[in-house]
């Protein structure tokens, strides 16, 4: 299992090779010889098992799937430090993000270290010990979530939890061989997030491969009206770049002497000119806007999270990072309002240079460093890192950090895929193809990644048609002979993407119910069943289906697209929202109950 994506573990549980309960006792060995200094806090294996056993419905998304937290981010019973003792407290709630992966049933295997209070592009800025990188334990692993970059990249868990204000979510990517997911901000909830700076942090993903860095997107992207800052998203997911897409490269590139860092950015260049035409662009902006995050009164909303512990217990916060934050106290508010004319102009000016390209195409970092340079030298080589990451929040873009094979000194690199907002469906789906073009090990495991293949498209015989159903065509159900006298068989039982609404529909003999997809509503992943038909039966099958119903392009909770019973929005007018029931099964299992009583 170490080493597995979603895709092995789920298997594993389909096929019965292995129960949560098993792989959790095998998993907890692994993960208590793993290194110490990944973890704040660690569950045992009875904690493990606990959470493992409490799972009842196999055909949830992330069934019995382990992952890791970074330590700014609240699990419910477990300390939040943010890498600082003076700091902690013991949470009631989980963060949203953890909340959604549970409930769609992943397992947390611990909270992983990270720079203090999040400020930090290096993973060494920890009371709990510096995170060696898994290649070479003198490098850095990068941060501030290196715990949980070098978690995912020893194989320990499928994907982890990290945070990206400056570049946290990608930097360590690249230095651990893993795909950095950072969405555009406001995509995912924040709340229960320890804040770097508020108004620009957002929870990012690490994973093996860009399908699972995906998949974990898709379920935690909700929108949280309990966030002020979480944005709904428009309906986007089924987005992609053109076929041969231009990206934007930079004219100028700083290396800081790193010499083998430009030698694989070179390598990777023509690899990419091979699925890509390369674009070269006068990228300065993007560094006039990378200057103000730490240059600029932002510090200052940094300050803010820490302001009465540097009054009252400075000892507790680590010197560099006391460093970087108490010049902030001399910041006014007409320091705060320049900036921010300053950056509404770099904003003007960046969208006129993204309106140049599809994407950007940039490398993740200018080089890596030794830790004991960074030792030496803090702020200077930190600030380096973020040549290429500190703008993308600033100017409102998303990114996908990827990796991009090693250097001679065997060395991973990395670099990043850069749109606009809400262009991250489309990142994402050129990363696989980039993973296609050039397949990578799965981080510092060895083995290597399987390709990732067209959702929906695997394994199904081109003369048959995937069919998903939610309600009376369920197996049981009055209407699941249509299916079986058409020679259809079932699949699997799995659940839609987390953005449709189900009603049961007025005066319909048998009851049928309506599913409405509508990403910016409460929506939730209603359970379905998927059902192989032959093609040549699926013209009468479709022609039973009586109004307002039809058959659609329906979204699994994996990013599959799969043909499937849909509803015209008009005939939820006098229909009732069945959402909460968790499925057609639920609610006619309440109906019965209410005939049970009344007779």
């Amino acid at each position: 299992m170490i080493g597995w994506t979603l895709e092995q573990w789920q298997a594993a549980y389909r096929n019965g090779d292995l129960s949560p309960v098993q792989a959790m006792k095998q998993l907890a060995t692994a993960l208590h010889d793993s290194e110490r200094a990944l973890w704040i806090h660690l569950l045992d294996e009875s904690s493990l098992i606990a959470q493992a056993e409490s799972l009842d419905d196999p055909s949830l998304p992330l069934y019995g799937i382990p992952f890791a937290v970074k330590d700014n981010i609240d699990v419910a019973g477990l300390p939040t430090s943010a890498a600082c003792p003076a700091f902690t407290y013991t949470p009631e709630d989980d963060a949203t993000v953890v909340r959604l992966l549970r409930e769609a049933g992943a397992i947390v295997v611990g909270k992983t270290n990270l720079d203090q209070f999040a400020t930090g592009l290096v993973g060494t800025r920890s009371p709990f010990g510096e995170v060696p990188n898994p290649f070479n334990a003198d490098y850095l692993s990068g941060g501030s979530s290196s715990g949980s970059a070098v978690a995912v990249s020893s194989g320990l868990v499928p994907f982890a939890l990290g945070t990206d204000t400056a570049g946290s979510g990608r930097v360590p990517a690249a230095f651990t061989n893993t795909v950095g997911l950072k969405p555009t901000r406001g995509a995912v909830s924040t709340r229960g997030v320890v804040p770097a700076c508020r108004t620009l942090d957002c929870v990012s993903v690490f994973a093996l491969d860009v399908a699972d860095a995906q998949t974990i997107y898709r379920i935690i992207g909700q929108f949280d009206t309990d966030d002020a800052y979480c944005r709904p998203s428009p309906d986007l997911q089924d987005q992609s770049l053109p076929a041969r897409p231009r990206l934007g490269i930079p004219t100028d590139l700083p290396w800081f002497g790193d010499q083998q860092a430009k030698a694989l950015w070179e390598r990777n260049l023509a690899a990419m000119s091979e699925i890509a035409d390369l674009v070269p662009l006068d990228t300065m902006v993007l560094q006039d806007a990378a200057a103000l995050l730490y240059q600029g009164p932002w510090v200052a909303e940094r300050f803010t999270v820490t302001e009465s512990l540097l009054q009252t217990q400075p000892e507790a916060v680590l010197p560099v990072i006391r460093d970087i934050l108490e010049p902030a106290a001399t910041l006014s508010a007409a320091d705060s309002f320049r900036a921010q004319y300053q950056l509404a102009d770099l904003k003007r000016e960046s969208e006129a240079l993204m309106a140049q390209v599809d994407a950007l195409l940039l490398p993740t970092t200018p080089g890596i460093y030794a830790r004991a340079a960074v030792s030496e030298d803090p702020i200077t080589l930190n600030s380096q890192l973020g040549t290429w990451t500190n703008f993308v929040n600033l100017l409102d873009m998303c990114a996908l950090a990827l990796p991009g094979g090693f250097r001679e000194d065997g060395l991973p690199g990395g670099l990043t895929l850069i749109g606009s907002a809400w262009q991250d469906h489309a990142l994402a789906e050129f990363g696989q193809r980039w993973q296609h073009h050039l397949p990578w090990q799965a981080g510092a495991t060895g083995q290597m990644l399987t390709l990732p293949h067209e959702h929906g498209a695997a394994d199904q015989p081109a003369d048959t048609i995937t069919v998903a159903v939610v309600g009376a065509h369920l197996t049981g159900m009055p209407l699941n002979s249509q299916l079986t006298e058409r020679n259809a068989v079932l699949l699997e039982a799995t659940r839609t993407a987390p953005c449709y609404q189900l009603y049961a529909l007025a005066n319909t003999v048998p009851p049928k119910p309506g599913l409405i997809r509508n990403p910016n509503a409460a929506g939730a992943s209603i359970p379905i069943e998927l059902w192989q038909m032959p093609l040549e039966h699926f013209g009468s099958f479709v022609g039973l289906i009586p109004a307002p119903l039809g058959i659609g392009s329906l979204e699994t909770v994996d990013g599959r697209w799969v043909k499937g019973f849909i509803c015209e929005p008009w005939a939820i007018e006098d229909a009732t929202d069945i959402t909460a029931l968790d499925g057609w099964r639920n609610y006619i299992a309440s109906l019965n109950k209410e005939t049970s009583l009344t007779c």
